[in-house]
């Protein structure tokens, strides 16, 4: 059903369309092509003796579509681009139908042969008449501009939302919307004298302006009244309602404003599924006392209650235990309480996802994940607390000595915190009495020696002026040397 630019070139690339929107073979979904219809019929041919229908469906800008009479017989098909009778003049447009299903549109909108809406079609058009069309379409945009200008000029309580010019460029249609009747007679005289045209006002209403401007819907699709629906029914509240949808204004409204048309299509699913259903003012009377109605689950067939005293708590119940309650009101008895009902409720268990051929599970990405490596090295820092007091004794022990400023011996020593801890007469502190091992104080720089070289197997061996010493090494053997005597400070080693 393409047209022969919309094909593809031998390597299988798309060519893409290259009609600018006037492609005749109804399939492209372009501006042009709204409410395309498929001629099934097409390759039919038609009971012998029998004409071919001379009434072609056109098709002109926004999907808007008249119905003219073939007069001279001339040999047209769909997709050819014909210029038609005007009011005055002519108009340009594309056949989008021909055949018998021309005439079974016909009678959907009750359009019959000899009606005065169905004009004659004076021929093709040629070259001349396509580049005047295209042309006056291109100022379409202008002067839809320049309109609304003058409309917020003279304060007219009147929206234009798309103006559409004739094939021959001497004829505009502006489309508006209002509210209330607008006086608009200065407003055209304001108009031809701006643009030098026949001026044509015509009123839509917001479906029908929805319809010619289009968009996308909250459900991702393109506007069904700009593509396939042409009949608007009214829509209500009650829909909603009988769909159990919460009467939300923002999300009940389309793009028109109003009520969107698609609460319509699932309407009688919905009813024929509620003639079971008892009515929602049905109080179920039981021993307890009564219970009203408060939610359902159509298709589930779920129903839930609640006591009059005691709103706080729903009983689930399911279609057959509410009619076996109001059989028995029926009958002038009163039902057991609604938890012995709710009680006998089997809820089935929610199949979840089966490891049947060895797949991880579908929520595995759900829950965050602990580092094994944190874990792991909380694991080996945690240590008995007997452990932790020796580590820490031997580690007061090991440590290379620190160095502190020179003091003044005529200084006295500053009070510290421990309270247990007496100064020496030689202004060093004691250790208490809890711990036997004395402390190591660090050696005047006079009694150091000077770190061991590398490479020398001599223990103290001084090294050349100028350059720095070494820091002691933090290992094993330094610790081992460090260590005092038994018996023996650490200043008379």
């Amino acid at each position: 059903m393409a047209c022969g630019s919309c094909g593809t070139t031998e390597n299988g690339v798309p060519k893409g369309c290259k009609s600018n929107g006037n492609c005749g073979s109804g399939s492209c979904g372009s501006g042009s092509e709204k409410l395309a219809v498929f001629d099934w019929l097409s390759n039919m041919s038609l009971p012998s003796g029998q004409e071919r229908f001379n009434i072609f469906e056109v098709r002109f800008k926004n999907g808007r579509k008249h119905f003219f009479k073939n007069v001279d017989n001339l040999p047209l098909i769909m997709g050819d681009i014909i210029a038609v009778e005007g009011s005055p003049g002519h108009d340009i447009g594309t056949i989008s139908l021909a055949g018998e299903l021309v005439k079974v549109q016909m009678k959907k909108r009750k359009i019959t042969e000899d009606h005065e809406d169905v004009k004659k079609i004076y021929r093709k058009a040629n070259q001349r008449d396509i580049d005047i069309w295209q042309a006056a379409r291109a100022k379409e945009e202008e002067t839809q501009r320049k309109g609304r200008e003058i409309l917020g000029r003279l304060g007219l309580q009147m929206k234009l939302s798309d103006v559409e010019y004739q094939g021959d460029g001497n004829k505009a249609t502006f489309y508006y919307t209002a509210d209330a009747r607008v006086d608009f007679r200065q407003l055209i005289r304001d108009l031809a004298g701006a643009f030098s045209i026949r001026v044509e006002m015509k009123q839509v209403g917001a479906r029908q302006e929805a319809a010619r401007l289009g968009g996308i819907g909250s459900c991702g699709r393109e506007l069904c009244c700009s593509t396939w629906l042409t009949d608007f029914r009214k829509v209500s509240t009650s829909a909603a309602r009988y769909q159990q949808l919460s009467l939300n204004p923002l999300k009940l409204a389309g793009q028109c404003g109003k009520l969107k048309c698609c609460l319509n299509y699932e309407l009688d699913t919905y009813l024929d599924a509620l003639k079971s259903f008892p009515k929602q003012d049905v109080i179920l009377r039981t021993e307890k006392g009564d219970a009203v109605f408060v939610k359902m689950d159509i298709f589930k067939k779920h129903l839930w209650y609640t006591y009059k005293e005691e709103r706080f708590k729903w009983f689930q119940l399911t279609l057959e235990q509410v009619h076996e309650i109001i059989d028995l009101n029926k009958n002038n008895e009163k039902s057991i309480p609604l938890e012995e009902y709710e009680s006998e409720l089997e809820i089935p268990v929610k199949v979840d996802f089966e490891d049947a051929v060895g797949q991880d599970s579908l929520t595995r990405f759900d829950t965050p994940k602990t580092s094994k490596r944190r874990n792991n090295r909380n694991k080996r820092n945690k240590k008995p607390v007997a452990a932790t007091a020796n580590s820490s004794k031997e580690n007061t022990q090991n440590q290379p000595p620190k160095r502190r400023p020179k003091r003044n011996p005529n200084q006295k020593p500053k009070a510290t915190g421990n309270p247990n801890q007496k100064p020496k007469a030689d202004g060093n502190v004691t250790q208490p009495k809890a711990n036997n091992k004395p402390k190591r104080t660090p050696r005047p720089k006079a009694d150091r020696k000077p770190n061991k070289p590398k490479n020398s197997n001599e223990p103290n061996q001084p090294k050349a002026e100028g350059s720095k010493p070494n820091k002691p090494r933090r290992n094993n053997k330094n610790r081992n040397n460090n260590k005092p005597k038994n018996g023996e400070s650490p200043q008379e080693k």
